[in-house]
C-alpha cells in the first residue's frame, strides 16, 4: 500500500508540474521529496549531478553561440538550402531542423527556422502544415543523435555501470545506433508529410480565408529571412569555435586512447564534454566581441536552465522511490521486461510526455529499467521512445509552429489529440525504435 501511495505522489507531482510548465516541474519534485522523506521515511536518492553539470556546460556554450550571433551562420546556411529547393521543403525542412539540433545539442534552435519554413512553403503554394509540423517534430528527434545533448550524455553515463558481455556500451556505440535510427525516423516523417493533407487550392477552409483581402495579406505577408543579412567575422569565428569543439568531442569519443588516463582508465566522456563545452564558450568570449551579459538572456540559456531544474527535482524524486522499492519492483517486473522488453519503451514514452523532456525521462527511467533487468541493448535500441511529448500539443516548439503558420493549416483539432503533430511524431518515433532495434541486433547488443 505504501508503494502505491508513493507512486501516486510521483504522478501527482508530474501531472501538476507539467500543467504549470516551466520551472514548476522541477520544483514539484521537491514537494515529492519532502513527502517521501518525512512522511514515508525513505532515504533520499541521489540527484543526477553529472547530468545536471553537463546540461549547464552544454547550455552555456550553446547560449554563448547564440549571443555571439554565430547561430545565425548555421541558420542562414540552412535557409539557403531550403530556398534553392522549395519543392522539397517538406522533406528538407525536417532534416534541416534535425541537423541544427544535432549540432547545437538543443531543439530550441527550431524557433528561428519556423518562420522561414512557413515563408518558403506559402510562397510556393505548399500546405504549410506539411513542413511546419515535420520540422517541429524532427527538431526534437535530433536530440537523440547529438553528441552534445543532455539526453545522450545521460544515457551513456547510466549505461557505463552495466556492461554487456564484459564490455561497456560506450559513447560511439550509442551514437552509431541513435544517429541512423533518428535519420530513418526523420526520413519517414518527410515522406509522410510530402503527401499529407489537401493541397491549398483544394482546401475549402483555406480558400475561404484568403477570399478576404486583409486575411490574404496577413497569410502571404512579408517573409522572414536571413538571406540579406551580412554576417560578421566574429559570427563566423564563433561558429567555427563551437563546431570545432563538437568535432573534438566526437574524436575523443571515437578514440579513447586520445583521452588522458587516470588510474588506468581513460577520462570519462561526460567530463570531456563538460570541459570542452565550457572551453568553447570561453573561447567565443575571448575571440569575439560577445557581451557576456547577453548570454543569460538568450532563449537557449533560459530553456536550458529550466531543464536543469526539471532533471534535478524529477530525477531525484523518482530515484528516491525506485531505490527504496527496488527489491519489490525486481520481483514484480523482471520477468515481464525480459519476455516483453518493448513494454519498457511504452513506459519511457509515457513518462516523457509527463515530464516534457527527453533528458528527464531518461534520467528517471533508464536507471530503473537497468535495475529491474531490461537488457542494456534494448535501452539503447528504444532510446527514441524518450520523445513522447508530441502526444499532446503542449510543447513550446509545437505551439510556436501553430503560431507561425498564419494559414491555419498547422492546428489543434476539435478533440485536442487530433492535432498536426501526432502522426509525424508516432511515425518518426516508431520508425526510430524499429531501426534502433535492428541496429542493436546487428551490433550484437541484443
Amino acid at each position: 500500500m505504501d508503494t502505491i501511495l508513493q507512486l501516486a505522489i510521483i504522478l501527482v507531482c508530474l501531472f501538476y508540474g507539467a500543467k504549470k510548465g516551466g520551472v514548476a516541474l522541477g520544483l514539484l519534485g521537491g514537494v515529492g521529496i519532502v513527502f517521501l522523506t518525512f512522511a514515508f521515511h525513505l532515504p533520499p536518492g541521489k540527484p543526477p549531478v553529472d547530468v545536471m553539470l553537463t546540461i549547464i556546460a552544454v547550455v552555456a556554450a550553446s547560449a554563448t553561440l547564440q549571443a555571439s550571433g554565430g547561430l545565425d551562420v548555421l541558420l542562414k546556411g540552412a535557409e539557403k538550402l531550403l530556398r534553392r529547393n522549395p519543392q522539397y521543403v517538406s522533406i528538407l525542412a525536417p532534416f534541416t531542423t534535425c541537423f541544427l539540433t544535432i549540432l547545437c545539442g538543443t531543439g530550441h534552435v527550431v524557433y528561428t527556422m519556423l518562420p522561414i519554413v512557413y515563408d518558403i512553403a506559402i510562397k510556393n503554394d505548399i500546405r504549410p502544415e506539411r513542413p511546419m509540423a515535420a520540422s517541429s517534430i524532427a527538431s526534437q528527434m535530433g536530440i537523440l543523435a547529438s553528441p552534445v545533448s543532455v539526453a545522450i550524455v545521460s544515457l551513456v553515463a547510466f549505461l557505463a555501470k552495466f556492461p554487456v558481455n564484459g564490455r561497456v556500451i560506450d559513447f560511439i556505440q550509442v551514437l552509431s545506433i541513435t544517429i541512423p535510427s533518428t535519420l530513418a525516423g526523420v526520413l519517414m516523417i518527410g515522406i509522410f508529410s510530402w503527401f499529407r493533407g489537401k493541397d491549398l487550392k483544394d482546401d475549402v477552409a483555406f480558400q475561404a480565408r484568403i477570399a478576404d483581402p486583409e486575411q490574404r495579406r496577413i497569410i502571404y505577408g512579408d517573409g522572414a529571412t536571413l538571406m540579406g543579412k551580412t554576417l560578421s567575422r566574429d559570427q563566423w569565428r564563433a561558429m567555427w569555435i563551437f563546431m570545432g569543439s563538437i568535432a573534438v568531442v566526437a574524436i575523443l569519443g571515437a578514440f579513447e586512447t586520445l583521452r588522458p588516463s587516470m588510474n588506468g582508465k581513460p577520462l570519462s566522456m561526460v567530463l570531456a564534454i563538460q570541459m570542452f563545452m565550457l572551453l568553447a564558450g570561453a573561447l567565443i568570449i575571448v575571440f569575439t566581441k560577445t557581451d557576456p551579459a547577453t548570454i543569460g538572456k538568450t532563449e537557449v540559456f533560459r530553456a536550458g536552465m529550466i531543464a536543469v531544474i526539471a532533471v534535478f527535482g524529477i530525477a531525484w524524486m523518482a530515484d528516491t522511490v525506485f531505490d527504496a522499492n527496488l527489491p519489490m519492483l525486481k520481483a514484480t517486473l523482471t520477468d515481464l521486461v525480459k519476455t516483453k522488453p518493448w513494454t519498457y519503451a511504452i513506459a519511457l514514452l509515457l513518462v516523457s510526455k509527463l515530464v516534457n523532456s527527453q533528458a528527464a525521462a531518461i534520467s528517471a527511467m533508464v536507471p530503473v529499467g537497468l535495475a529491474i533487468g531490461v537488457p542494456p541493448g534494448y535501452i539503447v535500441a528504444f532510446a527514441a521512445a524518450s520523445y513522447g511529448y508530441y502526444i499532446l500539443p503542449t510543447y513550446p516548439s509545437d505551439l510556436a509552429a501553430i503560431q507561425f503558420d498564419r494559414s491555419g493549416t498547422t492546428h489543434i483539432g476539435k478533440y485536442v489529440i487530433n492535432h498536426s503533430f501526432i502522426l509525424p511524431g508516432l511515425i518518426g518515433v516508431s520508425t526510430s525504435c524499429l531501426a534502433g532495434y535492428l541496429l542493436a541486433g546487428v551490433n550484437g547488443l541484443i
